[in-house]
C-alpha cells in the first residue's frame, strides 16, 4: 500500500524580530494537497478546525479574518512580525496510512533540524509547543530530535505544573520552552479533566474550554 506523503506545505516563518518560536507537528493534509475549505487560511495553523488564531484573537483583539484570502494571511504576518512571534513545526514531513489530521497516524517522520534554526535565530528565548510530551506531539518530537542529534542538549524542568516549563542552554543561551495545551478539539478532554478547568467551571458554568486556552496563551504570549 502507498502511504501518503504528508509534507510541510509552509518554511518556518521567523521575523527578524522573533523572541519566541510556536512550534507543531504539521497541519492537515489538505494543506499538502492545496484542497482548501472555504473560511481556511493558507498560513501556518489556518485550519477552519484549529483555535490557535482565535483564541490569539481573543487575546490581542485582532479583528482577524477567518476565509481564504490574501488579506487573512497578511494580517496573521504583520501580528508575528510585530509581536516578535515566529512559527516553525518541528515536523518537516511524515507518511500516513490514513489520510487525516491526527498525530499519532504520523510514520517515517522527518524532523526539522531545530538547533541550527534557533542558532540562526539569536533572539529566540523561548519555544512555545502547541502539545505536549503525548506520542507523536511538539515536545515529544523536540525530545526525540535532541536525543537523535549529536547535540548534548538536556531540557532540565522548572515547572511540572500545566503547562509544563523546561529549559536548555545552547551555546550559553538560556531557552525555554513551554507546554501549551494543543489549540485543537481533540485536546478538549484533557482540558475537561483539569482540576483548575473543573474549579473555574464551579464557579462560572458559562466558562469553556477555550475560555481555559485564552487563560493559559495569556501568560505566554
Amino acid at each position: 500500500m502507498e502511504l501518503f506523503h504528508h509534507k510541510h506545505p509552509y518554511p518556518p516563518f521567523i521575523p527578524d524580530t522573533a523572541t519566541k518560536l510556536i512550534v507543531g507537528t504539521l497541519p492537515p493534509p489538505r494543506f499538502t494537497k492545496r484542497e482548501f475549505k472555504e473560511d481556511d487560511v493558507d498560513f501556518c495553523y489556518g485550519s477552519r478546525d484549529g483555535q490557535l488564531w482565535i483564541i490569539l484573537n481573543r487575546i490581542f483583539d485582532l479583528d482577524l479574518k477567518f476565509e481564504n484570502t490574501q488579506q487573512a494571511i497578511q494580517q496573521r504576518k504583520e501580528f508575528l512580525i510585530e509581536r516578535g512571534i515566529g512559527i516553525c513545526d518541528v515536523v518537516e514531513s511524515s507518511r500516513r496510512e490514513k489520510i487525516d489530521a491526527s498525530d499519532l497516524g504520523m510514520q517515517k517522520v522527518k524532523l526539522r533540524d531545530m538547533i541550527a534554526i534557533l542558532r540562526e535565530n539569536p533572539k529566540v528565548d523561548t519555544l512555545l509547543f502547541t502539545g505536549g510530551n503525548s506520542k507523536n506531539g511538539p515536545e515529544y518530537f523536540f525530545r526525540k530530535y535532541l536525543k537523535e542529534s549529536e547535540h548534548d542538549i538536556r531540557l532540565k524542568i522548572i515547572s511540572n505544573k500545566s503547562p509544563r516549563i523546561h529549559q536548555f542552554l545552547l551555546d550559553g543561551r538560556l531557552i525555554k520552552t513551554v507546554s501549551l495545551i494543543a489549540p485543537s478539539g481533540a485536546a478538549n478532554i484533557a482540558v475537561g479533566s483539569s482540576q483548575l478547568y473543573k474549579d473555574i467551571k464551579k464557579k462560572n458554568p458559562e466558562f469553556n474550554t477555550l475560555d481555559f486556552r485564552v487563560l493559559q496563551y495569556k501568560e505566554f504570549f
